[in-house]
C-alpha cells in the first residue's frame, strides 16, 4: 500500500481523465492527499472528495503563488472553510521566490498566519518552498512549539537543509525529481532515514522517468518508491510500509 501525500487531482489535465484515480488505486496507491491553491480550486477538490471519500483527502490553504493584491480576501476564505468542515492539513502554504518576488512580504504573512491556524486546529502543514527553503525553515523554527508537524513538499534543498527539517520534526516530500539525472536527492536520501520521508507526485507536474515530460499521475508513486528502494538498497515493500506509516502519522489517519 502506498500514499500519495501531494497530488492536484482536480487539475483540468487530470480531472478530464475519469480513470486516473482508479488507476492509482489499482497500483496500490490507496490514499491521495490534495493540496488547495486558492478559492477557485476548492469546489473541484471537494467534488473529488465526495466521489472518492475513502481515497481522496482534501487540504485547505492559500498557495504562495496565488498570494496577490487580494490575499487577505483569499485568507478569509481559507479561514471560513477551516471552521466549516474537516481537512487533513493546512496546505499548500509557504513561499515561492522562483516565479515572482512582488508579494514576498505578503507571502510571508500568509504563511505565518496559516501556520498559526494549523496550530489552532491541530493540523499538519504542507509547505511549498521553491527557492525559499532557508526562509521556510526559519519560519517553521520560529513557530515550532513542539506541536507543529508537516511536510516540506517537493524537497530540493541541500543536505544541511534536509537535516534541519528533520531536526524540526518535519518530513521530506520526495517525488519524481528523485529519478532525474541532475538532482542531488540520491546523495541526500542515502543519508536520511526512511522514517523522515514521504512519497508524493505533485501530479500533474514532475512525472518520474520514464514518463518525464508527460502528465504525471498518482499511479506513478510505485516508480518513485522503487527509485528510493534502489538508492537505499532495500525492498520496495519496505519503502511502501515505512512511508505509508509516516503519512498516516502526519495526517492522523
Amino acid at each position: 500500500m502506498f500514499i500519495d501525500t501531494h497530488t492536484h487531482l482536480y487539475d483540468e489535465r487530470l480531472i478530464r481523465d475519469g480513470a486516473q484515480i482508479q488507476r492509482a488505486i489499482d497500483a496500490g496507491v490507496t490514499k491521495m492527499y490534495m493540496p488547495n491553491c486558492d478559492r477557485n480550486t476548492i469546489d473541484g477538490m471537494l467534488q473529488i472528495t465526495n466521489e472518492w471519500p475513502i481515497n481522496c483527502m482534501p487540504m485547505m490553504g492559500l498557495h504562495p503563488c496565488y498570494v496577490k493584491e487580494n490575499y487577505k480576501d483569499e485568507l478569509a476564505v481559507v479561514a471560513e472553510w477551516l471552521e466549516k468542515r474537516r481537512f487533513f492539513a493546512v496546505g499548500e502554504i509557504g513561499l515561492d521566490y522562483y516565479w515572482d518576488m512582488t508579494f514576498k512580504v505578503q507571502q510571508i504573512e500568509a504563511f505565518e498566519t496559516q501556520t498559526d491556524w494549523a496550530l489552532k486546529y491541530d493540523l499538519p502543514i504542507v509547505i511549498h518552498s521553491r527557492e525559499s527553503t532557508a526562509d521556510c525553515i526559519e519560519i517553521v523554527r520560529k513557530k515550532q512549539n513542539g506541536k507543529l508537524k508537516g511536510i516540506f513538499h517537493c524537497f530540493g534543498g541541500t543536505m544541511e537543509e534536509a537535516t534541519q527539517i528533520v531536526d524540526l520534526g518535519f518530513y521530506l516530500g520526495i517525488g519524481g525529481v528523485v529519478t532525474y539525472k541532475n538532482t542531488n536527492l540520491p546523495e541526500i536520501l542515502s543519508e536520511i532515514s526512511l522514517k523522515n520521508i514521504v512519497l508524493e507526485t505533485d501530479a500533474p507536474y514532475l512525472a518520474p522517468v520514464p514518463y518525464r515530460g508527460k502528465r504525471n499521475e498518482s499511479s506513478y508513486i510505485p516508480v518513485i518508491a522503487q527509485k528510493i528502494a534502489d538508492i537505499k538498497n532495500i525492498p520496495v515493500a519496505e519503502v511502501a510500509s515505512v512511508t505509508t506509516r509516516n503519512a498516516e502519522d502526519i495526517f492522523g489517519v
